[in-house]
């Protein structure tokens, strides 16, 4: 009998990405709780074997809380530096190695794959925190393309966003308007004809924009105000608006800086951001006791002389980074936020992205491809993997007057 097939959206780059195992320079194996899904738990139970049953028994407890589902019904305990207790010296699973890929749950076997459901379409992507997945993934200069075609429904896949636009719920909501908006937002962000950072002003523009728009009950609209913008681009409306923007080097240093130091404060398993981190400080010299001018300056030194020469090349990096997250959030339907806060916190990633490199290209005297792929890797495992602090972010943006287009602009342009 012929399986039940579904159809899968992903980005080209999919097909090319393998596990590469023990020779990964970061493990997906510590750092990060290991859930274990029931129909795994269960097979656990069941395996003849002396050195896993022991091993089960010691290290994977069910989960009791209330609020648990099937995905998460129990989970591993994990040892010394958060690591997985199942983790070999040679970096490879010891259950895979001795049962097969099968036995791996849920979470194990799909890492780094995500999966989310729209208009019954499974859309399946990388995250960034797999430091193979954002090699291929970011230093491809093509533009990012998505291929379409079928699978088994059998397939396994952790869901984590699904929903359909034709649903009647959504008739007065904007979400009827997400593929209009994704093509307007993809497209924008992979025009070329201007800087990056100009690519996200436009859209932080229209974000503004389309939230008066929502506070209004003006939904329908949409389409309209997506077909107003696509104009001013062609027509090149925004050119001198955009270059009139101050540059204010000494705010964004100073407010990225104070909102990296209240993540590194929550504590960060990852060594490997540990090591970007304190290149960062060390490349752009932060004195406490100096001043925000004299902080700012070595700041922009680090940008003009050893940034903006290698990026200015290679933005394809941060815009595929960007086009990935658009893609594997949903973007901008993630949640129930506030539509401009959803922009702001792509503008908080993209930001706090850039101005790390900026004191790792100070402190190396330039940058690679590699110490790219290696910050934006440890950044992806410790902050995009931490909702807490992303939620705090916001609030605390939102408490202070931060999130507007004003401080998004400041964020954003060097």
């Amino acid at each position: 009998m012929n399986e039940r097939k579904r159809p899968v959206l992903e980005p080209q780059y999919m097909k090319r990405f393998r596990c590469i195992g023990s020779a990964c320079e970061d493990s997906c194996c510590k750092g990060w709780r290991v859930d274990i899904d029931h129909e795994t738990y269960r097979k656990y139970k069941k395996v003849k074997d002396d050195e896993l049953t022991a091993m089960f028994e010691s290290y994977i407890h069910r989960n009791r809380a209330d609020n648990h589902a099937d995905n998460n019904y129990a989970k591993v305990k994990l040892i010394d530096d958060a690591k997985c207790p199942f983790l070999t010296e040679e970096s490879l699973c010891k259950i895979q190695l001795k049962r097969g890929e099968e036995y791996l749950s849920d979470v194990c076997a799909t890492y780094p794959r995500n999966a989310n459901i729209i208009n019954n379409t499974l859309e399946r992507s990388l995250t960034m925190s797999c430091p193979e997945a954002a090699r291929i993934a970011l230093l491809d200069p093509k533009e990012m393309e998505f291929d379409e075609y079928e699978e088994t429904v059998s397939t396994r896949n952790i869901v984590k966003i699904s929903f359909n636009t034709k649903d009647i719920k959504f008739n007065n909501k904007p979400y009827k308007y997400l593929w209009e908006l994704r093509i307007f937002i993809i497209n924008v962000l992979q025009d070329r004809r201007m800087r990056l950072s100009e690519r996200l002003i436009v859209l932080g523009m229209f974000f503004n924009k389309l939230q008066e728009y929502l506070n209004e009950n003006r939904v329908d609209d949409i389409p309209v105000l997506i077909g107003t913008y696509v104009n001013y681009l062609e027509t090149d409306a925004f050119g001198e608006s955009l270059k009139g923007i101050p540059v204010q080097y000494n705010i964004q240093m100073e407010l990225l800086k104070e909102i990296s130091d209240r993540r590194y404060q929550m504590g960060v398993n990852s060594t490997r951001y540990i090591e970007c981190f304190a290149e960062f400080l060390n490349g752009i010299e932060y004195r406490l006791e100096a001043t925000i001018e004299e902080n700012g300056e070595r700041y922009r030194s680090a940008w003009e002389d050893y940034y903006e020469p290698f990026m200015k090349e290679r933005e394809y990096i941060l815009e595929n980074y960007l086009v990935n997250y658009v893609f594997r959030t949903a973007f901008p339907f993630s949640n129930e936020k506030n539509i401009f806060d959803i922009y702001t916190v792509m503008v908080l990633h993209y930001a706090l992205i850039k101005m790390q490199l900026i004191g790792m290209a100070g402190f190396r005297k330039g940058l690679t491809d590699e110490c790219v792929v290696k910050l934006i890797q440890a950044f992806a495992k410790a902050v995009e993997h931490n909702k807490v602090f992303i939620n705090d972010m916001v609030d605390v943006l939102r408490r202070n007057g931060y999130n507007t287009m004003t401080f998004m602009a400041i964020l954003i342009k060097n």
